[in-house]
């Protein structure tokens, strides 16, 4: 492999940092031009925190850089959901009949700062903030950006560029320019829901105030609020709700409504939350969109991955994974063929976009599952016979297992295996009153026949 290959990444996120660090621990000259301001010098600003679920892929690719022990000493373990119905008892819903499953809650920005600090140590990578790309020459894989210092445009030229620079991404939009040259095929999709961030703060002792180890959800049919664990005690709180109705967003705009809403929705929350009013004013309201497009290089010298090329809304969880995985993918190719860019992008496309798409559909899916079925009770039955067969037939995994715990598995065959056993398992569940009236060797058998 050509050791002095110079690889430009647009885009200095997550995805960005693991990829610099990865090309940079296989000998590769890196240069990262982020439009932000350096994040390891900065506050994040409020309301856009979001934690994350770190689950098996993206452990999978960190361990390519050597750092899941590191990181996972920054996580929570969440072993299953926590739901809180309106009127009723809380409950525990677990993610997996295996003990060992888990996801696990990761501050973003903890996590960005870290691939940041350990690409930064690095003599293979330069990192550039507040340089903004303005330009990407697709076949010669050039950029232009803003010099942060002389608020000049300047060029820079690599062997290769890929963008890693998110839903906005600037290299997709330059793919987009050569649409009919490319055959480029775009698609983007907003939920009529937003999201804003709240907080609940630790006890005065610094412990938590609800079960750490669980995600939990508040379920109201149409709009709901989460909230996942942080070391320092607290909770990341999201409400995800809805534009256009008595209880969205554009209509909650005064104290007394905000008050209203939440005393009449979510009374066990506010006793955790006494700045919640304030917090709501103040945090923005984020936007949730999906993504695809299609293809995702050019020329052999112009990449696009991560949310660049696949963003989807939160609700699997698998966000970050995914892009985490795209990385690991990209290493496989360039073990498999060398520094063949050419070889090496196409391939690569072709392995992740049927992927990319089926967890960007599953992640829709999960947001209706979240917000509409998580108390219902046909799901919750369907659920307890997932965890029964999990328990004693380790080797079946649920459609939530298959996508979470299964990263030798793709996305698209877990979303087409796991779509087909929950049609089975929902008939099975209609014909009887209660989980301990079905035979689980028939039903485990019937799956097998299914999977063989």
């Amino acid at each position: 492999m050509n050791k002095k290959n110079k690889i430009i990444i647009v885009g200095a996120g997550l995805c960005g940092s693991l990829l610099a660090l990865r090309l940079a621990q296989r000998g590769h000259q890196v240069v990262v031009y982020e439009k932000r301001g350096d994040m390891r010098l900065e506050e994040v600003d409020a309301g856009r925190s979001i934690n994350l679920a770190l689950s098996a892929r993206g452990m999978m690719a960190l361990d390519r850089v050597g750092l899941r022990k590191t990181i996972t000493a920054s996580c929570i373990p969440m072993n299953g959901r926590m739901i809180h119905p309106l009127g009723g008892e809380s409950f525990n819903s677990p993610y997996s009949g295996r003990p060992e499953d888990y996801i696990n809650s990761v501050s973003r920005s903890d996590l960005n700062i870290l691939l940041l600090n350990e690409a930064d140590a690095s003599d293979h990578v330069t990192l550039h903030f507040d340089a903004p790309v303005k330009e990407v020459d697709l076949k010669n894989a050039s950029v232009t950006y803003l010099n942060p210092k002389t608020k000049e445009l300047e060029s820079d030229q690599g062997d290769i560029v890929i963008g890693t620079d998110g839903a906005g991404s600037i290299v997709r939009r330059s793919l987009m320019s050569r649409t009919t040259e490319l055959l480029f095929n775009y698609e983007q999709n907003f939920l009529r829901h937003g999201y804003k961030e709240l907080s609940i703060s630790p006890k005065e002792d610094g412990s938590w105030r609800i079960d750490k180890n669980a995600l939990h959800i508040w379920p109201r049919g149409h709009f709901m609020i989460i909230a996942l664990p942080n070391l320092d005690g607290s909770f990341t709180v999201t409400m995800f709700h809805p534009y256009g109705s008595d209880i969205g967003f554009d209509n909650l705009d005064t104290d007394d409504k905000i008050k209203d809403f939440f005393e009449k929705y979510f009374p066990n929350l506010i006793e955790y939350m006494p700045d919640y009013i304030n917090e709501y004013k103040q945090n923005p309201v984020g936007t949730l969109g999906t993504i695809k497009c299609y293809p995702w290089q050019a020329y052999g010298k112009t990449l696009i991955m991560g949310d660049a090329s696949h963003a989807i809304v939160p609700f699997y969880g698998q966000g970050m994974n995914s892009s985490f995985e795209d990385v690991r993918v990209f290493d496989d190719m360039m073990d498999e063929y060398g520094d063949d860019w050419h070889t090496i992008f196409e391939k690569f496309q072709d392995a992740r976009v049927d992927n990319a798409n089926a967890i960007a559909d599953l992640a829709i899916d999960n947001f209706y599952e979240m917000r509409d079925k998580v108390d219902d009770k046909n799901f919750m039955m369907k659920r307890k016979l997932e965890m029964k067969l999990e328990q004693q037939y380790p080797e079946y995994y649920s459609k939530y297992s298959l996508v979470t715990f299964k990263p030798d598995l793709g996305y698209h065959d877990a979303m087409v295996q796991g779509r087909n056993q929950d049609k089975i398992l929902l008939d099975i569940c209609d014909e009887v009153k209660d989980v301990s009236e079905i035979d689980l060797n028939s039903v485990f058998q019937k799956l097998q026949k299914l999977n063989a």
